[in-house]
C-alpha cells in the first residue's frame, strides 16, 4: 500500500463519528420490468465521518496537525472503527479459533488474516491488513500456537508459520484490527464555538485498499 503513514488516529479525535461499509451495485431495468443486478466491487468500502461534535479547541488543534501530517487525501493512516475492530463481536475477547485463514498442504507456511461477514456460500471474506500488534493469536487444526511458532506482519495481515501445517489441517486465528483509511478532503474547516470549544466541519474518511 503506498503512501500510507503506519499510525492510528487518536481515539479522542474520533468520539462522536459515524460510518459504515458502503456498497457498488449497477441496476439495470428491462422493458418488461425486471433488473438486472451486478456489483463490479468483490468488497465494500468503508467510510466515516469525524469530528461531528463540539470538541475542546486543543482536540481540535490536534485534528488540524494530524490533518497537516497526512497532507490531506495525500496520505492513509490507521482507523479503528468502533463498531468492527475485532475478529469476534465487540463485546468479546479475540481467540485463536475466531476466523478461518487457510487449509494446510503441507508445504505453505504464510496465510493472509481475514474476517468472514456471513455464512455459508454468501459469506464475504474481508482481508485483513492491518491488525494490532501483539493481538494474533493462531491456531492449526485446533491446536493455539505459542508466540515463537509464527509471526505477524503488522502492516501486509500475513500470518507466517515456523513449521508448515498438515495436509487438511485447519488454520485459524483470531485478532484486533484495525481500518487504512484517508481523509476525503484537501481542506478542513473549523468554527469556534466559544473561547476553548471548536468544532470541525464535515472531516470524512474513506478505506483505501494495496
Amino acid at each position: 500500500m503506498s503512501a500510507f503513514h503506519d499510525l492510528r488516529l487518536p481515539a479522542r479525535l474520533a468520539f462522536g463519528c459515524t460510518g459504515g461499509v458502503e456498497r457498488r451495485t449497477e441496476v439495470v431495468t428491462l422493458a418488461s420490468g425486471h433488473e438486472r443486478r451486478a456489483s463490479p466491487w468483490a468488497q465494500g468500502r468503508r467510510r466515516y465521518l469525524i469530528a461531528t461534535a463540539v470538541r475542546p479547541l486543543d482536540d481540535a488543534a490536534a485534528l488540524v496537525a494530524f490533518f497537516e501530517a497526512r497532507r490531506g487525501r495525500l496520505f492513509g493512516f490507521r482507523f479503528r472503527d468502533p463498531a468492527d475492530f475485532k475478529s469476534c463481536p465487540p463485546s468479546a475477547q479475540p481467540a485463536a479459533g475466531d476466523q478461518a485463514i487457510g487449509t494446510g498442504d503441507g508445504a505453505r507456511r504464510t496465510f493472509p488474516l481475514a474476517k468472514a461477514y456471513g455464512t455459508g456460500a454468501e459469506a464475504v471474506s474481508r482481508p485483513i491488513e492491518k491488525p494490532v500488534a501483539g493481538t494474533v493469536k493462531v491456531a492449526v487444526a485446533g491446536v493455539v500456537l505459542a508466540g515463537a511458532a509464527f509471526s505477524v506482519d503488522a502492516a501486509t495481515g500475513l500470518v507466517t508459520l515456523a513449521t508448515a501445517p498438515a495436509v487438511g489441517a485447519a488454520i485459524t486465528a483470531g485478532f484486533e484490527f484495525d481500518t487504512p483509511v484517508r481523509f476525503d478532503i484537501d481542506r478542513l474547516d473549523l468554527t469556534l464555538e466559544g473561547f476553548s470549544a471548536a468544532r470541525i466541519v464535515a472531516c470524512p474518511l474513506v478505506e483505501v485498499r494495496a
